[in-house]
């Protein structure tokens, strides 16, 4: 390929059509052609840490059985590549299937509880929040939070920050973008700061899930996506159940693009794509 001769490792098409094929199938994130490069920088990376000299080798091991490298090649293609509203599908379940549920079941209580495991750097808890608040009247009394957790501290300080490139929030409608971001002047142009009537919504914190949780309480909903592809069968039926654990009763548990439950757990049932509800 152009290019290639004053590349420290040979990459190939073949080899960019795998990468792109197996991340696909873990995550779900399309990768296209104009990305080439950023799958080759993050990648080679791996290489050199490994002491390999060619992507094929070095993707003969991630596509092993129960390859610990296959953490590794997609934490390195996933960071930052988060986007709001991702897997939009499920935003609009939540706004159109789920909010009517709850607001009905607990007009009394008028208490909705919401957890993000897995934040990463806060898309998701902060497009969680723009669809409660696009969603439950003003002035009704509504108490709504929502949990926020993630494994590295560094992405959840950033996400607790809630400031973004404006490439980041590129993909939201003019409409939102003037609701719920400030758009930076002077040293901060190009960047875009969360109205704080979303963050105030949500308590970021650090968390390892398999340690034990700090939690009180009982969620309506979880988001959990993108992160049990981590697990082997295993350990991911033990995490479910402390799921299962955690939500009331008919419960939503919201998982990633290539994630299912299918000989994991009988605990829930498949309601919508990859929508699942506590039984």
């Amino acid at each position: 390929m152009a290019g290639d001769r004053d590349r420290e490792f040979h990459f190939s098409d073949r080899d960019f059509t795998t990468i792109t094929r197996l991340i696909g199938d873990q995550t779900g994130i399309v990768l296209t052609d104009a990305k080439r490069h950023m799958v080759y920088s993050r990648l080679a990376r791996r290489l050199r840490a490994l002491g390999l000299s060619d992507f094929k080798s070095y993707l003969n091991i991630v596509k092993q059985d129960d390859s610990e490298e296959l953490v590794h090649f997609v934490n390195a293609l996933t960071t930052n590549l988060t986007a709001f509203f991702r897997e939009e599908h499920h935003f609009t379940y939540l706004a159109e299937t789920v909010l009517p549920e709850l607001m009905a079941d607990k007009k009394h209580s008028k208490q909705i509880r919401i957890w993000s495991a897995g934040c990463s750097t806060g898309e998701e808890p902060y497009s969680i929040a723009m669809t409660l608040k696009e969603a439950i009247p003003k002035g009704q009394g509504w108490d709504v939070r929502i949990l926020a957790t993630d494994l590295d501290s560094n992405v959840v300080n950033t996400a607790q920050r809630g400031i973004y490139t404006e490439e980041r929030v590129a993909g939201l409608t003019k409409s939102r973008l003037r609701r719920w971001f400030l758009k930076g002047r002077g040293a901060n142009a190009g960047k875009v700061r969360v109205n704080p009537d979303l963050q105030e919504m949500i308590a970021f914190r650090q968390l390892n899930l398999m340690n034990p949780w700090p939690i009180k309480g009982m969620f309506d909903v979880i988001f959990c996506r993108n992160v049990i592809i981590y697990f082997n069968k295993e350990t991911q039926k033990k995490l479910v159940t402390r799921y299962a654990d955690h939500l009331i009763d008919e419960g939503r548990l919201f998982l990633g693009h290539s994630e299912s439950l299918f000989k994991v757990t009988d605990l829930f049932k498949l309601v919508g794509n990859t929508i699942y509800q506590k039984c």
